[in-house]
């Protein structure tokens, strides 16, 4: 493909080739519901004439359809506007090697484990005292491949895979029902959670739920789950996005080398890890890979850069490109975690007189250029350092650069989701309730 853009008049070009197999089983109150094997590959090309480019995509890999595909790619080049910042990667910058990172288990399960696992999980949460009804348990699994080449000599690939399972069920009655969920997921399927104890989660998360109160207006301490946490390492991320900071549209906008975080705390991307949810040895535009403090000591170190952005802001792409078939490559993090603190999470609360602890947040009340942040969440009420009762229908809000600035995080730091944070408290937020 490459070959032939050059030779249709693309002056660079680079193409990627995605391909995947997955599987997935699911079960609802003891009865298989869906059983689903999908296979697909797409692929991507990139033409560059000039500092115009196009992106064209297909499925279809027949030769005579890829020959037309060139021929439009190059055409299309030629007839929009151009870009100053585009190109691909110089050759003194891509990745000439890279370490294995063990991100494909070799195995394929059986439908009929998925279907057990499920099974397992759901069983397990319908045993828990309280609960009444089943959303149902999904187990799956995938691999894909992703190779990318380009004309300034890279070529590469590596493959991934991954093992899920999820259960959500339902507890109480009538119009008092409320619903929760747990899930597991790996590279290896050897390092997945128990089925059982994933489903014993998911039946005593919705079960503790139940008749849940109205929250008084206050000023107080929130305190947020892992599961929400992680959000907060989102917001951050956001917004050093290269693209955001490019464009002036990010409240961090002028916060490099300062104090974001207290001192102390560290926001880490790891495209490095071994069996990462998110690893890669090489980003979407064949630069490597390496481990960065993004926040250092509470201090703001770098952007998230690939090459576009890195050129509009005169700097160096940080090997953060991410790639599909169908659009250019964008920044984008992988790996990326709070560092723990030192309090358990009960000492992290055991202080607090009245607060609240988030167990869910919803909407996506985030203003990327004010730093504003309002979302709806449910959790438990905090009282005298205990928690007391369950909370559903309030609004949280401040601004995340107050927020940032405060945040204290706990020892729980666990890898699972891909942005990973532990259990974290921020002083004096807005509750919004009865």
């Amino acid at each position: 493909m490459i070959a032939a853009a050059r030779r249709a008049g693309a002056d660079a070009a680079d193409a990627v080739l995605a391909r995947g197999v997955s599987l997935s089983q699911a079960i609802r109150l003891g009865n298989p519901e869906k059983l689903e094997r999908a296979e697909g590959q797409d692929l991507g090309l990139r033409v560059l004439v000039g500092k115009r480019q196009a992106v064209v995509s297909t499925s279809d890999l027949n030769a005579a359809l890829l020959a037309e595909l060139v021929e439009r790619a190059v055409a299309m080049a030629r007839s929009v506007p151009e870009d100053p910042f585009i190109g691909i990667a110089d050759p003194a910058e891509i990745a000439q090697g890279w370490v294995g990172l063990d991100m494909a288990d070799p195995t394929e399960p059986d439908p009929e484990w998925l279907l057990e696992t499920a099974r397992i999980g759901e069983e397990a949460a319908r045993a828990v005292k309280g609960v009444t009804n089943s959303e149902g348990s999904e187990a799956s699994w995938s691999r894909s491949q992703f190779s990318l080449a380009a004309s300034n000599g890279f070529a590469g690939g590596y493959q991934v895979s991954r093992f899920g399972l999820g259960v959500s069920v339902l507890a109480g009655e009538g119009t008092g029902m409320e619903r929760d969920d747990d899930f597991t997921s790996a590279v290896y399927r050897s390092d997945l959670k128990d089925p059982a104890s994933v489903g014993r989660n998911a039946g005593e998360r919705a079960v503790r739920r139940l008749k849940p109160r109205k929250a008084d207006t206050a000023k107080v301490p929130v305190v947020f789950e892992t599961r929400t946490a992680n959000s907060l390492v989102g917001h951050l991320v956001g917004a050093i996005n290269g693209s955001s900071i490019a464009r002036g549209t990010s409240f961090l906008k002028d916060r490099m080398n300062t104090q974001v975080l207290r001192k102390g705390l560290d926001i880490t991307d790891d495209p490095l890890r071994r069996r990462g949810m998110r690893s890669r040895p090489f980003d979407g535009e064949g630069i490597g890979a390496q481990r960065r403090n993004l926040v250092e000591d509470g201090v703001l170190k770098s952007w998230v850069l690939d090459l576009r952005s890195a050129r509009q802001l005169k700097l160096k792409s940080t090997g953060h490109g991410s790639r599909g078939t169908s659009s250019p490559p964008s920044p984008s993090p992988t790996n990326l975690s709070l560092s723990p603190g030192r309090k358990t999470p009960a000492q992290l609360i055991g202080d607090i007189n009245r607060g609240f602890f988030v167990t869910d947040l919803m909407g996506f009340g985030v203003n990327g250029l004010t730093g504003d942040y309002s979302r709806g969440a449910s959790g438990f009420w905090i009282e005298k350092g205990e928690i007391a009762y369950p909370v559903s229908e309030v609004t949280i809000a401040g601004n995340l650069k107050d927020m940032f600035l405060n945040l204290e995080p706990a020892n729980d730091l666990e890898f699972k989701y891909g942005t990973d944070a532990p259990t974290t408290r921020v002083d004096g937020m807005t509750i919004a309730g009865k």
